[in-house]
């Protein structure tokens, strides 16, 4: 990661290295989404989609990846409280192009499904996944929440190859690529007739001390916000949330890994992974049930 970009490429999966793809698992799956059957129990149900944050990944794993329930993110946290079933169709390394199409640009979402067992079991496009769920759970699903969109910063850089103009350059084309791509997304699910909550959850920084890689988060929530103002879709502000946690902590003094909201780093005992820890999640937990409560409240 270079520090012109920051946060921005802080804040999703790495690309999934192809040489730890080794294992081929047979007749794995997780989750299975049983062929879209009704829930048995008389609750709703919440939709979850996106890349390695929504998928709970943690960076070189092991063995673990052989088995998905190893791997818990902020949807089965918020289902848990919200007493919501939790549909959790993400894939670490999933750009906003994969999201819609198996041969737009990847950022390690389909080298790590064709190994290993994501919590839903699907062949298709994370998008045609969704829009299949929602129509057959569309009166059912209460919520649907969306992360994604930093992948798309990881292959800014290594088209650029790490050259800070080169990323400073491109940036507002790759935003226009993100906006018209989660227009897309979130035009569809609304088309599905869904008339529960819609949500983008944005990122957070890695690091609320670094002005340049903080500003280029920023600058990529601005789009993912405007994406869902367009689609009357409410946004879960973990980028506050993270930085009040991390600015109030004396220790971390704006720092997120400092903070303890981030996973440690595997290469180093003080630094941090770029995903959030378990007390990284249950802060997003409670973001995105805060702002489904409070946007149920206004509708009600």
């Amino acid at each position: 990661m270079t520090s012109t970009l920051g946060s921005l490429l802080s804040l999703t999966a790495r690309r999934v290295g192809r040489a730890t793809l080794t294992l081929i698992i047979t007749g794995a799956s997780a989750l299975a989404w049983a062929g879209g059957q009704e829930h048995d129990d008389g609750r709703g149900s919440m939709l979850s989609l996106g890349d390695s944050v929504v998928f709970g990944y943690i960076t070189q794993d092991g063995f673990a990846y052989v088995n998905a329930d190893n791997f818990m993110g902020y949807p089965e946290i918020v289902g848990n409280a919200l007493r919501l079933d939790p549909v959790n169709g993400s894939c670490p390394g999933e750009t906003t192009g994969g999201f819609l199409s198996l041969t737009a640009p990847d950022n390690g979402c389909r080298p790590y499904r064709a190994n290993f067992p994501l919590h839903e079991d699907y062949v298709s496009t994370q998008m045609n996944f969704a829009l299949s769920y929602l129509g057959m759970h569309r009166k059912h699903t209460r919520l649907v929440t969306l992360s994604l969109g930093a992948n798309d910063g990881f292959l800014l850089i290594a088209a650029c190859k790490g050259d800070s103009a080169c990323i400073q350059a491109n940036l507002p084309t790759a935003l226009a690529t993100v906006f018209a791509n989660l227009n897309t997304i979130l035009s569809n699910l609304r088309a599905t007739g869904f008339k529960g909550v819609l949500m983008v959850v944005n990122y957070y920084s890695t690091d609320y001390t670094d002005a340049a890689g903080t500003g280029l988060t920023i600058a990529l929530n601005q789009t993912l916000a405007a994406a869902a103002a367009a689609n009357r879709a409410v946004v879960a502000d973990a980028f506050t949330a993270f930085r009040n946690a991390a600015v109030n902590n004396p220790f971390a003094a704006g720092n997120t890994c400092k903070a303890g909201l981030l996973n440690g780093s595997p290469q180093s005992a003080l630094a941090c992974d770029v995903h959030p820890s378990l007390t990284g999640q249950r802060l997003l937990a409670k973001t995105v049930e805060a702002t489904y409560q409070a946007t149920r409240r206004w509708d009600d």
